[in-house]
This record gives structure tokens, sequence and C-alpha cells, in this order.
């Protein structure tokens, strides 16, 4: 079928709904709702089947809905009604909820119902939680609504018909510190970590605090700042602590666009007295407490997990990071497993912290260097490495995973192997490890297309050696499993050989050296040059600018009359020299 996305930003869940159904065979199309035309006149245009709206922030017009099928992917369970379901969810402690999909009516959230799928709530952030379970649940949903939209016979549920559920605001979310518990607290953080955060005050000045994490050994007067660790804020909770990872300060009248940094970050100065609590990766996997990074060993195993919020990787983090690599490829261990347990892999450099910088030319330069350095330390590792990816993973990021010799992936992850959307040619030794998985032509293609990739799609290419489909804690489970098996193996030996032989080779024809000048030379230029399209796509990304229209690359091609010619072929040639419009702020993940 023909099928058109409705959506207000191609976030996370579209971009799995647009690869779920790519890979079932549709031909499929993108509309951002509002965008420069009205909605219904490009719905004639891409003339459709079907429409589904993975995630909106605002009704589908009328006049799409009355001429036209629409399937409302709603993230609750059915009779569930609101625009804040996961929020009140996480906020009343729901152990299950689900995902129902809805035909779009003139009643809210309650039109037909032709599909539910339920999931478990884990206690883990609303976004994390989004990426995952709820993501999970929506892909099998809309692929059940679609099967019994297009069978002809099957006959919907009768919707909701009970009140809506209020928009969870800000008077929902206060947190007493002298009164609420760490459960209590949690759950409040948890349900607003991405947007809209939680309001509250510190040192006399109103901030959004983002995230929860709870700490298992330091205490205090509630309300009181414990510690700092690799820039997040412990605060006393009635009963514990809870870590906050991030802050962003409320918005002053007349002022500018206030967006998310590492909470210590934000407060600088401010926080003069309060000590800076470190904990090292083997000491965090075997604790109750907040860390960006973990170590354990199993089986002659050694993994190395990482967990940064958004999936963006700072200067600092980037050190870091790879300061707990080289440690762990100390240790003996046969083999090295690189990436987070759930969620995101990486999505390359932070944006957030550049723009925030007093340099962000700089800034840029700095960071890209930096996740230079961690690329080439695992491509240059002399046991086997493999990258695991729970979750989705973008640009440098997802050149960070390829560099492993080994790279397994969920079948639910989505990856973007592209950087021309930020303005950028990238670096992270890209122009080595995606040519040499996928060929010189698929590289090209990839890179210019700028589309999601599906973990189906990427084996098929090469991108990644093994998919699995199963949730985050069974995929973890066959990682650990597979690794055990490959540090077993008798011929585990000859394959370092190989290895160290086949990485001499290609030294030989070309060192890595030279990768990187030419990917830095080109990064540099961009970077200090105040007229590129990338610091305008920078700041409408960390402002979070609404595109401001639907990109051509999305939309899909509209169906031929019969007898007209199929478009032209187009060489992609070099996918870096593709213009970006400026306005037009394209983000691998717009998180919930």
């Amino acid at each position: 079928m023909r099928i058109l996305l409705l959506a207000s930003a191609f976030n996370s869940l579209t971009q799995r709904i647009h690869c779920d159904l790519r890979e079932q065979g549709h031909t499929v199309g993108v509309e951002l709702i509002p965008g420069r035309e009205p909605p219904a006149a490009a719905v004639e245009r891409f003339a459709p089947d079907l429409l589904v709206a993975p995630m909106l922030t605002r009704a589908v017009p009328e006049d799409v809905w009355r001429h036209h099928p629409v399937l409302i992917v709603h993230p609750g369970p059915p009779g569930d009604r609101g625009p804040s379901a996961l929020d009140w969810a996480i906020t009343d402690g729901a152990a299950a909820w689900g995902v129902t999909v809805l035909q779009a009516t003139a009643e809210m959230d309650g039109g037909p119902v032709w599909a539910s799928v339920p999931f478990a709530v884990r206690p883990c952030d609303k976004s994390e939680l989004y990426r995952t379970e709820v993501a999970d649940a929506a892909a099998e949903a809309v692929a059940l609504a679609v099967e019994r939209w297009a069978g002809g016979s099957f006959v919907p549920a009768a919707g909701a018909t009970g009140p809506l559920r209020p928009y969870h605001a800000q008077e929902f979310r206060r947190i007493d510190w002298a009164v609420d518990g760490t459960g209590d607290v949690l759950r409040r953080l948890r349900a607003a970590d991405s947007q809209p955060g939680v309001l509250d005050v510190l040192f006399g000045r109103e901030y959004y605090l983002h995230g929860g994490h709870r700490e298992d050994r330091l205490r205090g007067e509630p309300g009181a700042l414990l510690a700092t660790r690799d820039g997040a804020l412990c605060r006393a909770t009635a009963d514990g602590a809870v870590w906050i990872p991030q802050l962003r300060p409320r918005r002053e009248p007349g002022g500018p666009a206030t967006f998310k940094l590492p909470a210590a970050h934000v407060l600088g100065d401010a926080l003069t007295g309060v000590p800076e609590v470190p904990v090292t990766p083997a000491a965090a996997a075997c604790r109750d407490t907040w860390s960006e990074l973990r170590y354990r060993e199993r089986a002659d195993v050694g993994y190395l997990e990482f967990a940064f919020p958004g999936g963006a990787m700072s200067t600092g983090q980037c050190e870091r990071l790879l300061a707990a690599y080289r440690a762990a490829c100390e240790r003996p261990t046969a083999v090295l497993v690189l990436g987070p347990a759930r969620d995101f892999f990486s999505n390359g450099i932070h944006l957030n912290v550049i723009e925030a910088a007093a340099d962000p030319g700089e800034e840029s330069w700095r960071n890209i260097n930096a996740m230079d350095d961690l690329v080439e330390a695992v491509l240059t590792t002399e046991k086997p490495t493999v990258s695991a990816l729970a979750g989705n993973a973008a640009a440098g990021g997802l050149m960070l995973a390829l560099a492993a010799d080994e790279v397994s992936c969920r079948a639910s992850a989505v990856l973007n192997p592209h950087y021309r959307l930020m303005g950028l040619y990238g670096s992270e030794y890209w122009t080595r490890t995606l040519p040499r998985r996928v060929g010189e032509e698929q590289a090209r293609r990839l890179t210019g297309a700028a589309l999601p990739v599906g973990a189906h799609e990427a084996a098929r290419l090469g991108l990644v050696d093994r998919v699995r489909d199963d949730g985050t804690a069974g995929f973890r489970a066959w990682v650990e499993r597979e690794a055990a098996a490959l540090a077993a193996e008798p011929e585990l030996t000859e394959r370092l050989l190989a290895k160290k032989q086949r990485r001499s080779a290609e030294e030989r024809e070309r060192p890595l050296a030279a990768y990187r000048a030419h990917e830095l030379a080109r990064m540099r230029e961009t970077f200090f040059d105040p007229d590129a399209p990338y610091h305008a796509l920078r700041r409408a990304f960390v402002h979070r600018t609404p595109a401001a229209g639907t990109p051509e690359h999305l939309r899909g091609q509209a169906p031929r009359r019969p007898g007209e010619p199929g478009p032209a072929p187009v060489g992609l040639g070099d996918a870096t020299e593709v213009r970006v419009r400026p306005v037009t702020a394209m983000v691998w993940d717009a998180g919930t």
C-alpha cells in the first residue's frame, strides 16, 4: 500500500514506523504538520491508501480524516485519553501500560480501535521507555492495524467515551523535597525527563530538572545538594537521594530561549563547596547509583556499558569513555563488548554543549577530535571487539559502533549513517569504515539519501553483522552468549592473527591518519566558517525549532499518471556537497 505518515517531527518513533513499513513492502512518505502547505493538499499529492500518525502534538485536520482513513498511535491502553498518557502512567506508578492504534474522528482519542499492544513499564526515564517498550509495542500495533485495514474484513472495536485526562502541567509535577520520598521524586522526574522537566528552585532561580536516578549511599538534609559527578547533581530526598543529570534554566521574560545542559555546567560557581564524588565504572556496575559508565566481566568477556542523555557525547564524555575503554583493553579478557544495556548507542557530538560554549566553533573542533580519538582506539584494539546496539545510533555515534570488529543489533534499532542534515561532512573515520562495510556506492547512497535504516536492511547491506528480534533484556542475554562463545573459540588465536595482518595491510594501503586528516580538514573548514549552514542547523536543533516544512527527501514519490515517465536518475556524487536550508532542522531523534 501507499502509506503517508503524518507527524509533528521526524522523531524516533516516526523513524521506526517509517523503517518497519518500508521493510514490510509498503511505499512510505512523510508529511510534517504544520507545514508550508495545508495538510489536505499534501495528502492529495501523495495519494495514500492509508495515513498513519505515529506522533502528533495537534489534532488531525477535519478535512483530512473525513476524506481519508487516518490511524493514530496513542501511547496508552484502550480507554485512555488525553495528551499526557505516558506522563500519567509513570507518575502513577503503573506496572503495565499499552499502545493503542485508533482511527481519527472528531472525538480526541475516541475513534474506533484497530489494534492495541500491552507492555511492562520499566522504572526508567520517559524518553528511554518511549524509545524501547513503547516503540516496540507501537511498531507491533501499527503492523497489526495496517494488516487488518488491508484485509478489509476486520471490524474495529468501539472507541473510548470516558473523560479526557488533563494535560500533565507543573502543578502535578511539583516536588516537596522536605516530605517526598525517593520513589515519589523519581516518578516525577522520570515522567518529565525529556519534556517539559520539573520546575524547581535552586539558589534562588527557577530551573527545569531533567532525568532522575537513585543514589544508594549519599544522604543529607532533604533538599540539600550533596555531590556532583561528571556533570550530574545529587540531591537529598526525605528518605534518600537522587541524581539529576540535566537542568534547563527557566526562560526569563523577553530573554533568550534556554536548553538542557549537564546540571553542574548550568550551576557553575554556585556549586562551590559541593564535592565531586566519582565512581569507577567497575564499582558503578555493582551499585544502585548514577554513572554514565559501567564495566563488568563475565566468562572471559569484558563489557563496557555507557549511557549518555540523548545519546550525545561531549568532549569530556568522550575523554572519560576513552579512558575507561583503554583500561578495559588492559584487562585479561579475550573479548571486549561495547554498548549500553538499553536505549541509544550514541548520536555523536554534543550539540547542546557546543551551542553553550563561548566559541561553538572551537568546541565543535575539540569535540570531534575527542570522538576521533575514541574511534581510533576501537579501530586499533588488538583483542576482538563487539558493538552491541540495543537502541538507535546516528552520525558519528554509529561510526563509533562500526569501528568494532563485529556489530550486533537489536531488530528495533534505527540507524542513521549520515551527517548532511546537520550540514557536516563527518569524521570518526567514516570514509574508511562505511565503504569497507557496504561498498563505495552504498556509502554514497546512505550518506546522501539521509534516511533512517532499519536493522534488517542494515544487515542486508552489511552495515551490521547480526540482528536479534527481542526485547532489551533478551537482546543483552543473547549478546552475552555470543560473546562468551567467541571468547571460547579454539580458533581465537588465528582470528587475532588474521586481524593483525589485515590491519597492517590496510595501514600500508592508506594509513588511518590519512583518513582522519582528510575528514578533519573538511570539518575544520565548516566549524570555523561563520556562514556555514551547520551553525544555523545546530541552533535550530538545540532550540527545538520546528521544521519550516517537510523536507523533500522525506515526502516520497507521488504516484505517476499513466504514460508519465519516472524520475530521472540522480547522481549523489559527494553527499557532503548537498546544501541544506538553514531553517530545516531535521534531527535524528526528537525524544518523545
